[in-house]
């Protein structure tokens, strides 16, 4: 053998040692950073209300990751081709559908393992005989209205078919999901009938809701409110100028109190339409933007519908003291939640 191809072989045992230790040590980084490798459900949801149900059921339990970045417009949110790492490692991918993030499932579908299951919530909690379609989502563009979570009987839905996927891949932690699931339903059921008693204080009269971001049918469908219109078009842009117009002269002639801006879609316009219609420009309305810091125990579904309660029903002559004790925390004692709410 010549000195070259002794060399040769020497190197090619060398890199292949260096290369089964530089695995390993990947390896055992994986299991000590808790990134799931150990034995843990891997979960990725997307918008922050969908990660915050599927946290409290899923607890300790599962390791959870959200895509989506709080504040960002789900709509027309664009995952970074890193996520698809994220995607393809996922055990269960769970979205609400509806159309809503269709890159994020076109990324999903294309990277995720064979046997990983994607869980589309809406599109399993509603028929398309219940479908929604109002000004941002207009029939004839055949996009339903997908904002089903405000309506709290309709998360409890998204939450037994979550309940049911856990169940269905990891039998071995039935029990903890069982109970964590009890007491969830036990909130949103809470969480419902204060709702109808806070929103019943409102006079009749002013029953009446006018949004940037048409959020609100099927909660108003649910509590038996009118949602008067929305600012924003269906293509995310600024209303025209006669819509502007029109808004104005339905404010006027609905003698609505309040106006309700977002803090995910802030619009100089819609201030606009409440200061020239006559009523109070509210602007911080919560579309899927949590409250408060991930720590904290009102950073939940449960405390962003507290919180646009408490926001909403006094501007429009009510009194939302009935949401004062309903719980907004995590179902789950048995330790701090890791689940990750990008920011």
């Amino acid at each position: 053998m010549s000195k070259l191809a002794q060399r040769v072989r020497l190197f090619s045992i060398a890199f292949g040692a260096l290369s089964l230790v530089l695995v390993g040590v990947a390896c055992g980084d994986d299991d000590e950073g808790g990134d799931g490798d150990g034995g843990e459900l891997k979960v990725v949801t997307t918008v922050s209300p969908i990660t915050s149900i599927v946290e409290n059921i899923g607890g300790t339990k599962i390791d959870l990751k959200g895509i989506v970045p709080e504040g960002e417009n789900s709509h027309e949110f664009e995952p970074a081709p890193s996520v698809a790492r994220t995607l393809a490692d996922a055990d269960l991918i769970i979205m609400n559908g509806l159309q809503l993030e269709e890159p994020s499932l076109e990324m999903a579908e294309a990277n995720k393992r064979d046997d990983a299951v994607i869980l589309l919530l809406g599109d399993n909690t509603v028929t398309p005989e219940q479908y929604k379609y109002d000004f941002s989502f207009p029939r004839e563009e055949g996009k339903p209205n997908p904002h089903l979570w405000p309506e709290p009987t309709l998360t409890l839905k998204y939450a037994e078919l979550v309940h049911q996927q856990l169940l269905a891949l990891d039998g071995e932690n039935a029990s903890y999901y069982d109970d964590n699931f009890d007491e969830l339903k036990r909130r949103l059921e809470m969480l419902d009938q204060r709702m109808r008693q806070a929103a019943n204080t409102v006079p009749q009269q002013n029953r009446k809701l006018l949004t940037y971001h048409d959020s609100w049918a099927y909660w108003a469908d649910r509590y038996g409110w009118t949602v008067i219109g929305a600012a924003q078009p269906s293509d995310f842009s600024e209303p025209s100028a006669q819509e502007v117009a029109d808004l104005i002269d339905q404010v006027r002639e609905e003698q609505v109190p309040a106006v309700f801006g977002s803090e995910v879609f802030p619009s100089p316009v819609l201030e606009q339409i409440a200061r020239e219609g006559g009523a109070e420009f509210v602007d911080d309305l919560r579309d899927d933007d949590l409250p408060g810091e991930p720590s904290e125990t009102l950073h939940s579904y449960i405390g962003l519908m507290v919180q646009n309660m408490k926001i909403m029903l006094p501007a429009l002559g009510g009194n939302a003291s009935a949401m004062d004790d309903v719980p907004t925390g995590v179902v789950f004692t048995d330790g701090p939640s890791e689940a990750e709410y990008p920011q």
